[in-house]
């Protein structure tokens, strides 16, 4: 197993405050879209705060037969192998100092890989929508596919495009919680931004300005001084996966160029009318650090209301700020992915299939009857997608994707996916229940079963929400 840690050895290494404040408003009033409170008094703090709830050590797990020790994190990942890291560059940022800089998730610390220079400019340059270039932090969000591909072969880069959703979405939502407005971009020349960050075996995958309110102060450029620094080895020996490198290489991108407008979503109204959403006040620093991953679910007759339901998709419909989808500031709904859900156990709703329409927030039942055996028949023949009380195919556009940004469309589904999956985890915790991201499945037999081609639209991800069994692992 790879090492789940990446360091710079050699770098200077900064203390994020063990004291920054945790955001106070609730889990469910974020993921409506309501910005919080500004909290911090300068970056360091503000820093520290945003890191701690999305990409930080949350728990640890002992494996009861041979005592080994491992870390879970506040952003998911499958197999919690970890491919994504954070980098950033800040500039006149109150209390902190201009630079680049790797935040060292095992010891919550910040490398600092450059100083001085402005690398939030250059970044930012190199991303080809209109970005806030008066904003004084940037994060690079990176991936190292072979910690994937060491358990799950060629599949593994689809999992990797995952958790950059998934990390994407922690950060957005951690820094919305700070009262932090947070911007995506995603079409960028790759080996551009790789030089910027000084990275040779991680992929940079997606941008994230943030402007922190009352944070940016005018200072003086300082010149440029690259540190660096040696990346540890996270393997003796690294194995090939050549079908991986190829996929990365058909959706890179080599020189510059214009973001295309998205195409707009086909919506299909269902006839079968939502509850009003559920409530919960749970806070938002509470939910994100409890959250995981459940091992499975009861099953039995435990059920979820249709008002939870209701509040499952609505968290998964909210809009985000991203180049691909065509609009920085997130008024309209995700553009590439539909729902299908398995509706084993919600109060008020027959069993069966439903594609969910969430425009009209409205759903269309497309087969009755048990789903339990066929959506664990299905998820690999997982009983998790069958013990659960409701399990999602999410299915993409692969075809208009493809249609509107070429090969790199490819990488949007499946980020888009992996956000949709973040903020599922978060409204199933908020609400009293847990979920679990479920990348292994036949595609093939999806599409048949939900009467896709499997050309135009293509399953890329399955969720499980549902009552956790304990876990005997679990440590804290």
């Amino acid at each position: 197993m790879p090492d789940p840690f990446r360091h710079y050895e050699g770098t200077p290494v900064l203390d994020l405050p063990a004291d920054a404040p945790a955001p106070s408003l609730s889990m469910l009033s974020v993921l409506n879209g309501e910005p919080g409170s500004p909290l911090c008094k300068d970056g360091a703090s503000f820093l520290s705060s945003l890191l701690f709830h999305s990409a930080s050590i949350s728990a640890t797990k002992i494996v009861p037969s041979t005592g080994y020790r491992y870390a879970l994190r506040v952003n998911p990942s499958s197999g919690n192998l970890h491919p994504t890291e954070f980098h950033f560059a800040a500039r006149g940022l109150s209390g902190w100092p201009d630079g680049l800089y790797h935040y060292r998730a095992s010891s919550h610390m910040a490398e600092q890989r450059q100083t001085g220079g402005d690398a939030v400019r250059e970044l930012l340059n190199l991303a080809s929508a209109p970005a806030p270039r008066d904003c004084p932090l940037l994060f690079v969000l990176t991936s190292i596919a072979w910690r994937e591909a060491w358990k799950y072969r060629d599949r593994a880069y689809r999992y990797c495009l995952h958790d950059i959703g998934h990390a994407w979405a922690s950060l957005a939502l951690a820094a919305r919680a700070l009262g932090a407005p947070a911007s995506a971009f995603t079409h960028f020349p790759d080996e551009a931004v790789a030089r910027s960050i000084g990275v040779h075996d991680e992929w940079p995958m997606l941008l994230v300005a943030l402007c922190p309110p009352g944070l940016s102060e005018n200072r003086q450029a300082a010149g440029k001084h690259w540190i660096g620094g040696a990346a540890n080895a996270l393997s003796p020996v690294v194995e090939p996966y050549p079908a991986i490198d190829d996929v990365h290489a058909a959706t890179r991108l080599l020189s510059f160029s214009p973001v295309a407008q998205a195409s707009a979503a086909v919506h299909r109204p269902g006839n079968i009318a939502l509850a009003p959403i559920a409530s919960s006040d749970l806070p938002f620093a509470e939910a994100v650090r409890r959250r995981r991953s459940a091992l499975d679910f009861r099953g039995g007759s435990e059920t979820i209301s249709l008002e939870m339901f209701s509040r499952l998709l609505h968290a998964a419909a909210r809009p985000f700020a991203a180049d691909f989808e065509g609009d920085l500031q997130g008024p309209a709904p995700a553009h590439y992915i539909t729902l299908y859900a398995y509706v084993h156990r919600v109060d008020g709703l027959d069993a069966g299939v439903y594609r969910v329409c969430p425009v009209s927030q409205t759903i269309h039942r497309i087969g009755i009857g048990d789903q339990r055996l066929m959506a664990a028949g299905l998820s690999l023949g997982q009983d998790l997608a069958g013990n659960s009380c409701v399990t999602f195919s999410m299915v993409a556009s692969m075809q208009r994707a493809l249609a509107d940004h070429g090969e790199r469309g490819y990488r949007y589904v499946f980020f888009e996916a992996g956000h949709i999956g973040q903020r599922l985890y978060l409204a199933s915790e908020a609400m009293g229940f847990r979920s679990t991201g479920i990348g292994a499945f036949y595609d093939d037999s999806v599409h048949r079963y939900l009467g896709l081609d499997g050309e135009h639209d293509q399953v890329v991800y399955h969720f499980a929400c549902g009552f956790p069994v304990h876990d005997p692992r679990l440590e804290c």
